[in-house]
């Protein structure tokens, strides 16, 4: 426990008024102007027990022995109760426990003093009950001062939990927010990319070869048909009205759409070979999502920056524990540039590779290209 971590409300003000007047009140038997005036300034100061227990407890300690040394009286007073609350005060609110062996040690020694004032032929019976009292009133403050710890301890615990609930919400929803724009992009590069290429070319073609302009507009609306679908199962995500998992029900791209990637990007002019090594594993649909992204993606630089007349080999080698996946072009003939190449396509696809442990690498080749490769552990269907 803290100085200050006191809290006074209205109810605590209130019932330390209350304790307050009661010490005041047993002054009014006394006639005597100086036990009222005593007996009142410990009251004012009980007033305060809560706040400053450790000052009210020297405090009224001080105006007992005042009262004591000034009037002389053989025997305590009534409102000398108010020393007592001062102790059980200290102990149940001082900020450290070593306040409240101090104010046992100033009843301790109190108590040494009434008893040297009467020594009688039982004192020791007088001593023992007095001093079993006011264990007994420490020991209380004490355990209530434990379960009072323990209850700030639970609502420290309550509270941070909750924080650490809404941090991990707003991770989770800033993972979410990065897959989303991860597939986002994927999507538009890709379907943008065969669409410019192929309206590029019924241009050109438009006076040579009509039946030409007819394949690219078909090619073209075929895309954009296939892209306007991925973009309403992202929005359905994104609009909450399918459930978000792990990054799979995005879009239910599987390996065996691998074939339709490539023969859309052979409509560009790409010459494009697919080598398949082994029989597909069993796959979660995110993994088989992770393949089907990272070739889109491969393919879509290579339509965007090693152009038309390009070769361009996909490889994919099957295992049951592992995929490899291996897309390279031969640039058309042109050198490669490693930084005009990187973006936030090889950012995706690099962290696409890495939530599932896997490793990735990408850049020019000597000679002219680019190569991309990928491999992904396999850890089955669920």
């Amino acid at each position: 426990m803290v100085a200050g971590a006191e809290r006074v409300t209205v109810r605590s003000v209130l019932f330390d008024l209350a304790v307050a007047g009661g010490v005041a009140m047993l002054t009014v038997p006394y006639v005597y102007r100086l036990h009222v005036l005593f007996g009142a300034a410990m009251a004012v100061a009980v007033g305060f027990r809560r706040i400053r227990p450790l000052t009210v407890m020297l405090v009224v300690s001080a105006l007992a022995l005042g009262h004591l040394v000034i009037l002389g009286r053989p025997d305590p007073t009534s409102f000398d109760i108010a020393v007592l609350i001062a102790m059980y005060s200290v102990v149940k609110y001082a900020p450290v426990l070593w306040h409240g062996f101090v104010a046992a040690g100033i009843v301790a020694v109190g108590l040494i003093i009434e008893q040297v004032r009467h020594l009688t032929f039982r004192w020791w019976y007088s001593a023992l009950l007095l001093f079993g009292f006011c264990t007994a009133v420490w020991l209380v403050a004490y355990t209530l001062r434990t379960r009072r710890r323990y209850l700030r301890s639970l609502e420290e615990r309550a509270a941070t939990a909750e924080r650490e609930r809404d941090h991990l919400a707003q991770l989770a929803l800033a993972g979410e927010r990065a897959g989303i724009a991860r597939e986002l992009h994927d999507v538009v590069a890709h379907t943008l990319a065969v669409m410019v290429v192929q309206a590029e070319g019924a241009r050109y073609a438009l006076a040579d070869d009509p039946s030409q302009v007819e394949e690219a507009l078909r090619t073209i609306a075929a895309t954009g048909r296939d892209a306007l679908g991925d973009m309403h199962r992202i929005v359905g995500v994104l609009r909450g009205d399918e459930p978000v998992g792990d990054g799979a029900d995005r879009g239910v791209a599987t390996i065996g759409q691998v074939l339709v990637l490539i023969e859309r990007a052979r409509t560009t002019g790409l010459a494009v070979t697919h080598e398949c090594v082994g029989d597909p594993p069993a796959m979660s649909a995110a993994e088989e999502l992770t393949v089907f992204r990272v070739v889109q993606e491969a393919l879509t630089n290579a339509i965007r920056h090693a152009g038309a007349e390009a070769n361009v080999t996909v490889r994919l080698e099957y295992s049951p524990q592992l995929v490899t996946i291996s897309v390279v072009d031969d640039g058309g003939g042109r050198l490669a540039s490693a930084n005009g190449a990187v973006g936030h396509g090889l950012i995706g696809m690099r962290e696409r590779i890495a939530v599932h442990d896997g490793q990735f690498s990408a850049g020019p080749r000597f000679g002219g290209g680019w190569h991309v490769d990928a491999s992904l552990p396999v850890k089955g269907a669920t």
